[in-house]
């Protein structure tokens, strides 16, 4: 496991959410103060937000304009979440990982009483000489 490697691709994909947020709060500030340019900044941006590094580089041969904006919108993102992400990352895993084992260990130990039959054949083919031990 090479976790710095680990750590590169963490980075980079959060990068890259970060800018997709941060073209999410551009379009909404667009949509009330000029909306054809939230339309077009729209229909440029779909299918290419996946990379953000990518498609800020497009963006800036595009509109340099809002590429800019998007960028200081996206450090200004950065900066807010930096100081408590990475606690909430460790602490969101934590709990997760507790659920899905909690829920995994209530369905392999869940006993089917929605199937009488299946009881009924548990009791049949238990050994005589066991219940009469109880005698």
């Amino acid at each position: 496991m090479n976790l710095k490697q680990i750590a590169k691709d963490t980075a980079k994909t959060l990068q890259s959410y970060l800018t997709y947020q941060a073209l999410r709060t551009v379009l909404a500030q667009l949509g009330e103060t000029n909306p054809p340019l939230e339309l077009w900044l729209h229909n440029f941006s779909s299918g290419k937000i996946q990379n953000g590094e990518s498609y800020i580089e497009q963006l800036l041969q595009e509109k340099p304009d809002l590429a800019l904006r998007i960028m200081t919108v996206r450090e200004h993102i950065a900066e807010e979440i930096a100081e408590f992400l990475p606690e909430m990352v460790r602490t969101g895993i934590q709990q997760a990982n507790m659920e899905q084992r909690r829920q995994h260990l209530e369905r392999i130990t869940r006993i089917d009483t929605s199937n009488p039959s299946l009881h009924t054949e548990k009791q049949a083919t238990s050994d005589p000489n066991l219940d009469n031990l109880s005698n």
